[in-house]
């Protein structure tokens, strides 16, 4: 179309020998150019519009939702596309949801993004995990006490995990991989060293208990995982407001003290028992025991395909170990 269009425009030039005439035949000459030229140039100005118009944003291989829906709508390991009405929400895992119609509840993408085209309604809240909210309209339509929840980091490696959720336990070899692995080493190395000074004597009894009752730890551990995993939702579920979110906050503290002091804890331990055994010379520092224990686990919790059973004991210790903590070391040996 363009290049006709172009065609039509050069033939359209004044030759020279236009310029010669008397001046009335000379804008007699243009104007009737011009004539013809202005024509082509608003029909050539609607095809560029109509074809950008016709366009559609957004992952171009996409399932298509047309009339209505009376479900949530999924999209596992694609795009969705809105066009219709979903009366309830829309939620995409490795894929981006384009929304073109109404959806009246949630709109959420883990691994994409969420768009918003022109003229296009969201009634509920707009939830993105790896991706980001884009709307067309200035101020799209939502509800007013809707909110918009968004973390825009790693959506091409949450992207192949929705999509291939196998590659989580095939770790891809690389020097980039190799480097983030020491990195973490160095990291939880410096947070042993701190917590260690900060807290000898706590440290000192985790270690002692985890070696005299490594069993029961473990089966408190296990324990505690199973309430939490059962009761916290529950509580959340049927607690009014206030309370669900106390709960909710006592919880979050307790994990992240289990995955603090437990790691040290069970790093500090299993330094020491590679020292006794294999590094008779530097059985006495606390460094080095903190530096194998840390590179130990980390290769562990880095093999391919076995690495979720390593982080799991890692966990069911942490946890143990945390809501054990105020207990002495006197149970005897197991």
């Amino acid at each position: 179309m363009s290049l006709r269009v172009g065609m039509a425009i050069a033939r359209l030039q004044i030759p020279n020998s236009l310029l010669l005439l008397p001046r009335a035949q000379l804008f007699a000459g243009v104007g009737l150019k011009l004539a013809t030229l202005i024509p082509l140039l608003f029909l050539f100005g609607g095809a560029i519009y109509a074809q950008g118009k016709g366009e559609e944003v957004g992952d171009p291989t996409a399932l298509v939702i047309t009339g209505v829906k009376d479900t949530t709508v999924f999209g596992m390991g694609q795009s969705i596309r809105i066009k219709g009405v979903v009366k309830h929400g829309a939620i995409s895992f490795g894929g981006d949801v384009i929304v073109e119609g109404t959806v009246e509840g949630d709109v959420a993408a883990i691994g994409g993004s969420v768009i918003q085209t022109a003229g296009a309604r969201i009634g509920g809240d707009v939830i993105v995990l790896g991706g980001a909210y884009s709307h067309l309209d200035a101020a799209p339509d939502r509800e007013p006490d809707s909110m918009t929840m968004m973390y825009a980091g790693y959506e091409q490696e949450l992207r192949e995990l929705m999509r291939n959720p196998t590659s989580l336990l095939t770790p891809r070899w690389s020097p980039g991989y190799l480097g983030l692995r020491i990195l973490v080493v160095l990291f939880w190395f410096i947070v042993s060293l701190g917590l260690t000074a900060a807290m000898p004597g706590t440290v000192s009894r985790g270690v002692a208990r985890l070696q005299l009752t490594s069993l029961r730890v473990a089966v408190i551990g296990v324990l505690g995982a199973f309430v939490m995993a059962v009761g916290i939702p529950s509580s959340l579920w049927l607690l009014p407001a206030p309370f669900s979110v106390l709960v909710g906050g006592l919880a979050l503290v307790l994990l992240i003290i289990a995955g603090i002091f437990g790691r040290v804890v069970i790093y500090a331990a299993t330094g020491r028992w590679l020292q006794r055994r294999y590094f008779q010379a530097s059985k006495n520092s606390e460094s080095v025991a903190l530096l194998l224990g840390t590179t130990f686990w980390i290769t562990l919790t880095s093999l391919p395909y076995v690495w979720p059973v390593f982080v799991g004991v890692v966990l069911i210790l942490s946890l143990g170990l945390a809501l054990t903590a105020r207990y002495r070391a006197g149970w005897g040996r197991v």
